[in-house]
């Protein structure tokens, strides 16, 4: 395949969604990782897309994509009582008998305490999660893979295969932006694969994410905006107010 072609099929891909990936470039062509590499090298120098960690978007969000992420210790104090309401919230809709994936993430962490531990088994790829929930009684599991020290989640191909072995009643997932056009995205492409494995596993989904997150775009997204149910707390923003699949958590 010629570079004019390939440059052509991948605009195409990033025309389909404001992201994409190495690997679904590479899943699409069929072309080395190292090509890839060139051909987003090229483009992003033409100014035809944004070259990030892990692949592409588009350069009409370059002004709004967050790159970074903080680590755990400083994001548990950031909207505390926001992550809360919405937390404990979400855990009410967790029944017995249910089989529920909860994302790595300060939001997922704190339903923790709100959920039932009886009859009722969670798999994970975070280890304080996992432990918390073991501590409560809970019957829970903890996927395999590389632990990545800033948000303490588990990733790589062994978590993403571990993952597809599972078919979930329920799931819980943080997310580090919400947008109509980007979906639900976060920095990091191997959080964003194991993300979008856990969803693509799940009978519903939840993203749990406070009103600061709205209209904000992180590098890769792992689902769109209508793949999940939102709960969040009080939201400002008129543009997604009308949205049938927010739901506002209420005050306790």
């Amino acid at each position: 395949m010629l570079p004019e072609q390939r440059h052509s099929k991948i605009l195409q891909m990033l025309e389909e969604k404001d992201s994409i990936t190495l690997q679904e470039i590479k899943d699409r062509l069929g072309i080395s990782e190292s090509t890839i590499r060139r051909d987003l090298n090229t483009l992003h120098e033409q100014g035809q897309l944004v070259k990030v960690f892990g692949g592409a978007v588009a350069p009409h969000i370059k002004s709004n994509v967050l790159t970074r992420e903080d680590a755990v210790s400083l994001r548990e104090e950031i909207h505390k009582e926001e992550k809360v309401r919405i937390a404990r919230y979400a855990a009410g809709l967790v029944s017995e008998g249910d089989f529920v994936y909860l994302d790595a993430g300060t939001t997922t962490g704190s339903m923790i305490p709100f959920l039932p531990v009886n009859e009722t088994t969670y798999v994970t790829n975070s280890v304080s999660h996992a432990r918390l929930l073991a501590l409560r009684g809970a019957q829970v599991r903890i996927i395999g893979g590389e632990i990545k020290a800033v948000t303490e989640a588990l990733v790589g191909s062994e978590a993403y295969m571990n993952l597809k072995m599972y078919h979930f009643t329920l799931g819980f997932f943080g997310s580090n932006g919400v947008d109509f056009e980007a979906g639900f995205t976060t920095p990091d492409v191997n959080e964003a694969l194991i993300k979008q494995c856990a969803m693509e596993h799940c009978h519903r989904c939840y993203v749990l994410c406070d009103a600061s997150k709205f209209g904000q775009v992180s590098s890769v997204t792992f689902g769109s905006f209508a793949s999940a149910s939102i709960v969040t707390d009080d939201l400002h923003n008129e543009a997604y107010q009308q949205c049938e699949n927010i739901i506002c958590a209420p005050k306790e």
